[in-house]
Order: structure tokens, then sequence, then C-alpha cells
């Protein structure tokens, strides 16, 4: 048993695949997280049902959520720690996390659009809360840095998580993913339970 307050943890498995090494790092957190007296929460992108086209109705007549999307914002507004495992596809990630993210975080709930900055932006409404991305991709963590200027990174932690007040948000990459050995597999399980123990 960890010597730290239990946290509250929602993990989601952005990767769309039944099976993947996504899901892989998921449960290696989970179990390492679990053992320690974590509560978890986990939610599997491929067994979510909804609909990713947010739609022409607009803020103010949204769609109703599906019930695994309703779930997954209960679940996010109860959590402490978010963590989130997700590929790199074409430079960001894939269309149905990206759906999660346009039909879930909703304003009144994850942003508050009459509480506005000098900037003009919305207030965020799930602020206290940190998150770890666990980022795989066959492009080099480097790459991602010196070539691509960290776009995925910069997206969500500023433009997705950061918007509805999570943060900080840290990375841990895993690269070349594609075709990975299996040593290079197990060290990173290894690695992700070690920060699944730490609720890190």
């Amino acid at each position: 048993m960890s010597t730290k307050s239990p946290r509250k943890i929602i993990i989601l498995n952005g990767h769309p695949a039944p099976s993947s090494l996504s899901k892989s790092l998921c449960d290696a957190y989970r179990t390492a997280a679990e053992a320690q007296g974590h509560e978890v929460r986990y939610h599997d992108l491929s067994q979510m049902q909804f609909d990713m086209d947010y739609g022409q109705t607009g803020y103010k007549n949204p769609k109703p959520l599906e019930p695994d999307l309703a779930r997954f914002l209960d679940d996010l507004e109860w959590s402490e720690h978010v963590v989130m495992a997700t590929p790199m596809w074409w430079g960001a990630v894939p269309a149905k996390l990206k759906g999660v993210f346009d039909r879930a975080l909703l304003p009144g709930r994850t942003f508050d659009t009459r509480n506005i900055n000098f900037l003009g932006l919305p207030a965020p409404m799930l602020t206290g809360k940190t998150a770890r991305v666990l980022l795989t991709s066959d492009t080099p963590a480097i790459w991602l840095r010196l070539i691509y200027g960290n776009a995925i990174k910069r997206f969500i932690s500023s433009q997705v998580l950061g918007f509805v007040g999570i943060k900080p948000t840290r990375f841990t990459s895993f690269a070349p993913a594609t075709d990975a050995a299996p040593a290079k597999v197990e060290s990173w399980l290894r690695q992700v339970a070690g920060l699944g123990a730490k609720a890190a």
C-alpha cells in the first residue's frame, strides 16, 4: 500500500483498436495503481459507442450524450488525475479520440462561456486535476520536437486538457512503436507500471 493518499484516477485508452500497445500500457498503469490503493475508472475507446460528429447544432442545442460519453464525462469530473494513452496518427490523435473531445468537453461542464477572461477565453471548470499522456509513435521524441515543434503535445496539453483546466500535462513517449522488440515493450510496461504505482 502506498504511503501517499489514494488518488482518483481516470484512464482512457485512446486507441480505437481492441488490441494495441496503448491498451497494454493502460493495463500496466491500472494494475500498478490499483495495487497501491488508488481508485481507477477505466474507459476503452474501442468499446465506446457514440456519434463522433458534433454536427451543426452548436453549443446551444447539443446532441444528447450517449451513455458511454456521459459516463466518461462523469468520471472525468470525479477524477484527480487523468491518464490517456494515444498513438500519433498523421501528426495528431485518432479521429475517434478527437470525437470524444468534440462531444464530451462541453460548456457548462468543462468550461464556462459566461465567465470570460481578458483574452476572451472561457474559464476552465476542471481545475485541480493533473494529467499523464502515454504517447506512442514511430517518430522519435527528438524528431517530434525538432521537426514538428511538439505540435501534438501542445495540442493535447494546451488546446484540449489545459483549455478545460487540467494541468500540468506530462508526457511519456514510446518510439518507434511499430514492430518494437518484445524486450523493449516489456521495459516500457515496467516504466509505466512505475508511474502507475506513484499515480504520476
